[in-house]
């Protein structure tokens, strides 16, 4: 006696075809919101950071120096931005001025460009691969990250590494904001509060990145022997789940930063001192 519960023979051919949808997805959520804000965000951010770097002034007033311009390694910069005196690159060295926020952007837009989570911004916003979740990419086939430009994606440990140097750098100008512009310490004012809130954003967005994480953790065997290692491998983990969150956070934070600086340098607005 047979029934339609019945399993088949194994002899039995069982032919599996995908469903044939002629719409691109089916979903009726407005899954488009948050790529585009993503794109109007980055887009907004790479443009500011453009137009600042090549603007070439207004990036310093005793104390404060723009996060985009530190360190002044330019011999155009003022004395004063300058980290230790330290200028090893001429102003002119191509035949034309160059803004001495050229010669260090590069490495922090190299840290962003190549972090984990802004892959996966990037890729959904700008390249569609894929917008959404359930949503099929315009894209006919997938070469992964092995070909130029996305294989310089592979770089990003070394950009991590990098970036903890400018952290460092960043901090110190936090600290040096403890001065007034006559240079007298124990002074603090709201571009002392906007560099260190810019400084702690960065140190949070850098030390919740994945490759911080395996940094800490990464290819020991055994933890009970590390125990250092290990007490921040558990650090780095709680925070490591809000990584997206300090990203964003850190880039407006960076941009704010800058602005302030530009507004004070420019006699836009007073920095306040507080005491």
């Amino acid at each position: 006696m047979s029934s339609s519960l019945d399993i088949p023979p194994a002899s039995s051919a069982v032919t599996r075809t995908k469903a044939k949808i002629g719409v691109r997805t089916l979903r009726t959520d407005k899954w488009w919101v948050m790529p585009l804000v993503t794109v109007i965000v980055l887009v907004s951010f790479i443009a500011y950071s453009t137009w600042r770097a090549f603007m070439n002034k207004y990036y310093f007033s005793e104390p404060l120096i723009s996060p985009f311009y530190s360190p002044c390694l330019s011999d155009a910069c003022p004395p004063e931005a300058t980290l230790f005196g330290w200028t090893p690159f001429p102003s002119n060295m191509l035949g034309f001025t160059i803004s001495p926020a050229l010669f260090i952007l590069v490495f922090p837009l190299g840290f962003r460009l190549t972090c984990y989570y802004y892959r996966k911004a990037y890729f959904r916003s700008f390249w569609q691969s894929p917008p959404a979740c359930a949503v099929a990419e315009p894209h006919k086939k997938y070469t992964g990250e092995t070909r130029f430009p996305l294989i310089l994606n592979n770089s990003h440990r070394w950009f991590f590494y990098a970036g903890l140097v400018f952290n460092v750098i960043l901090t110190y100008d936090a600290l040096i904001a403890f001065r007034n512009a006559d240079g007298a310490w124990g002074h603090m004012s709201v571009g002392t509060l906007v560099l260190l809130a810019n400084a702690a954003f960065l140190w949070m967005y850098s030390l919740s990145c994945h490759s911080c994480r395996h940094a800490m953790g990464g290819r020991l065997k055994h933890f009970s022997k590390h125990p250092v290692r290990y007490k921040a491998w558990t650090w780095i983990s709680k925070i490591n789940p809000h990584h997206p969150r300090f990203a964003w956070i850190s880039l407006f934070g960076v941009a704010l930063a800058d602005f302030y600086v530009y507004l004070v340098a420019s006699d836009t607005i007073t920095n306040f001192y507080f005491f």
